[in-house]
């Protein structure tokens, strides 16, 4: 099986730029309009999306992100209306990778055998997992890495040393800096803290490095670009969606691409 996510990974690192990665809630704001804004983000130059799943008790998502899973949940959006969108995603963008996101009720509660036969059927490349500490991995990771689907990990600014082998212990994919201690959209991290934590957690592994939390702007994701293998955007795209109208795609597409088009000159700008 191809490795999408190691080949968009390293397909950026030849273009000397860090990936694009947007975040959208699946279902949001309905399943079919859903399925129209994954295709704007990717015409918009997102390299990987993160398609979180919607929760009732999202306890690491912000206001907008919160909003998002009540629209989507508001609407009807279940597991399988989840799966299918994935898997129609993967049939019109067959070298996108894809990763969920989300929270261990909806994932384990048909067994972790069941969620990782059915997302690798619907072509979904990782997962991102938050309330499963590394610790309880069994509950979930042994089953998707027998289906070669990445466990993907995340680091925050609290995980220190001695924490850190647990957290890279059966990570796989990329690792996941989460760059502010709280929720999402909350607040952000200037340059020289995300360029410090981005140093230190290369000289713990060779998996490229994610940063999300607070990215909000092009300057912004450009700052983060310009040290950080993925920059993770989810609440400012997600609150354009909260925002409604008959021409969200359109309107996602166009954040997308300043956000891209910041993202690919911001090291070229750096060494100007």
């Amino acid at each position: 099986m191809t490795d999408r996510i190691a080949a968009t990974f390293a397909r950026c690192k030849a273009e000397n730029r860090a990936a694009l990665m947007t975040f959208l809630t699946a279902g949001d704001p309905d399943p079919q309009t859903c399925a129209h804004i994954l295709d704007a983000a990717v015409a918009g130059g997102a390299d990987i999306i993160e398609l979180g799943m919607p929760f009732t008790d999202p306890m690491a998502d912000g206001p907008a992100i919160q909003l998002a899973n009540l629209r989507s949940l508001g609407a009807g959006t279940t597991t399988a209306d989840i799966l299918a969108l994935a898997g129609q995603f993967r049939e019109r963008h067959p070298q996108v990778p894809l990763v969920l996101m989300g929270y261990a009720n909806p994932m384990t509660i048909r067994g972790p055998e069941w969620f990782a036969d059915a997302v690798a059927a619907a072509g979904v490349d990782g997962v991102v997992c938050v309330d499963i500490p590394p610790e309880e991995d069994a509950e979930l990771g042994p089953a998707l890495r027998d289906r070669g689907i990445h466990m993907v990990r995340l680091a925050t600014p609290t995980t220190d040393a001695k924490r850190l082998p647990a957290v890279l212990d059966g990570a796989s994919g990329f690792l996941y800096h989460v760059a502010v201690a709280g929720i999402t959209g909350a607040q952000s991290a200037g340059e020289e803290v995300i360029a410090a934590a981005v140093a230190r957690l290369r000289a713990a592994t060779a998996l490229p490095i994610g940063v999300g939390f607070g990215i909000r702007t092009p300057d912004q994701a450009a700052a983060v670009a310009r040290h950080a293998d993925g920059v993770i955007i989810g609440s400012a795209i997600v609150s354009l969606i909260g925002e409604g109208g008959a021409d969200i795609p359109a309107r996602v597409e166009a954040a997308v691409s300043g956000l891209s088009a910041a993202i690919r000159t911001a090291r070229k700008d750096r060494a100007a």
